[in-house]
């Protein structure tokens, strides 16, 4: 069946059509109106109670499908999709953040319900797009190997001014403990500290020639202001993701998003523990208490994809995170390539268009495919389905959700 995906209007999202979210969903909805000044952020294909999507002319929520035939939609007597497949399109950072485990997921809940609206953890997985203006995806992803941050710490007055004397010798003696020191009293520092170390950097940037992290800095400084965020550049990995690469976060991984086009796909959750680079509620001795203090190089943050059946399915790539919550299949098609199969999980899934042309065909039902196009392929529909392309010097590419029951 067709779903009509939910648009989420953050601030931080493109304006306009300059949104590759408002692109795909006036695709997908003809009677959406775009407003030029109006930020698109994000496009949820899923059945979360925040945002669920709705099924194509009737209107009818996905979830309320679900609920009233799980057998055939799932393949079980009861259940939801555990799964939330969304796309971004970030024109200002998101916030610098942490997902809560299973555990401190519920325990939150529990205790700030009004903050934590969910008890669900929320692994996710980004990979990254392209469209007309933006060629990679960039956002910060767990905390720099330590010899980096021990020397960006040091190359910086200001920062060895806010952080003490102690914090340095700390990384002089190359004590183990170090980074978390250094991050604890970052961002425990006073706001008036923090505006004199952000203000005093600002000023001695402006008359020189910046490097790529400092031109990241003066970015967020005009976008956020003396926000104690913006220094979070100088611990967190900086990426540029080219379409096609990925990063998977993990429970207590610090990141953010900084800037371009995503597939995303996470357990069916909204929980997330904020501490920098954004107006709302922060909850910083949350986030202290659960971040994950791992040193590693930026790109082992990269997440690869497998070829589950080469001979089969080969341009096919599966990203299979180590969670059963969801995971994700790119199909990506030459141009030459007229037939495929496309499998369908004993759980079903969704299956978003982002380019090409052709006809789904399921039980001998046929639904055109073509960019925008969201399907849910309910368990009912089979193990597999045919894609028939139609003949365009324009790749196929699409973005399978689903279920990991993958070993």
């Amino acid at each position: 069946m067709e779903l009509v995906g939910n648009v989420k209007c953050y601030e931080w999202g493109k304006l306009g059509l300059q949104s590759f979210v408002a692109q795909l969903a006036k695709a997908n909805s003809k009677e959406l109106e775009i407003k030029a000044d109006c930020p698109y952020a994000e496009l949820w294909m899923g059945d979360h109670i925040n945002g669920p999507a709705t099924i194509k002319g009737d209107r009818t929520s996905l979830d309320e499908v679900i609920r009233k035939d799980p057998a055939g939609m799932l393949g079980m007597d009861e259940g939801r999709l555990p799964f939330l497949l969304k796309v971004l399109s970030i024109r200002k950072a998101l916030s610098v953040q942490v997902h809560p485990d299973k555990a401190e997921a519920e325990k939150l809940h529990h205790q700030f319900p009004d903050i934590y609206k969910d008890s669900n953890h929320k692994p996710e997985l980004a990979i990254a797009l392209t469209d007309f203006q933006a060629l990679d995806f960039q956002a910060l992803c767990g905390f720099r190997p330590y010899p980096q941050i021990a020397s960006l710490l040091a190359e910086s007055v200001e920062l060895r001014a806010l952080l003490g004397d102690d914090v340095f010798q700390e990384f002089q003696n190359k004590t183990e403990t170090a980074v978390k020191v250094a991050y604890e009293r970052l961002m425990h520092s006073d706001p008036t500290s923090i505006d004199k170390c952000i203000e005093s950097m600002v000023g001695r940037l402006q008359d020189a020639e910046p490097s790529e992290i400092q031109q990241l800095f003066l970015q967020l400084y005009a976008d956020f202001g003396c926000d104690v965020g913006v220094l979070s550049i100088y611990f967190l990995n900086y990426l540029r993701l080219a379409p096609g690469q990925a990063i998977y976060l993990a429970a207590n991984v610090p990141h953010a998003y900084l800037d371009g086009d995503c597939v995303e796909c996470m357990a069916c959750s909204d929980n997330v523990v904020r501490a920098g680079l954004t107006p709302k509620f922060k909850d910083v001795d949350t986030l202290l208490r659960l971040v994950s203090y791992s040193c590693s190089p930026g790109e082992s943050m990269l997440f690869q994809p497998k070829l589950l059946q080469p001979s089969v399915q080969p341009y096919t790539r599966t990203f299979i995170p180590p969670v059963k919550d969801f995971a994700v299949a790119e199909i990506r098609l030459p141009t030459n390539v007229r037939e495929y199969t496309v499998s369908n999980p004993m759980n079903g899934s969704i299956l978003l268009i982002v380019g090409g042309k052709g006809v789904l065909e399921v039980s001998g039902a046929k639904t055109e495919l073509k960019f925008g196009k969201v399907v849910f392929l309910p368990s009912s529909a089979g193990r597999l389905v045919q894609l028939n392309l139609d003949e365009t010097d324009e790749p196929f590419l699409a973005f399978q959700a689903m279920h990991n029951d993958f070993e």
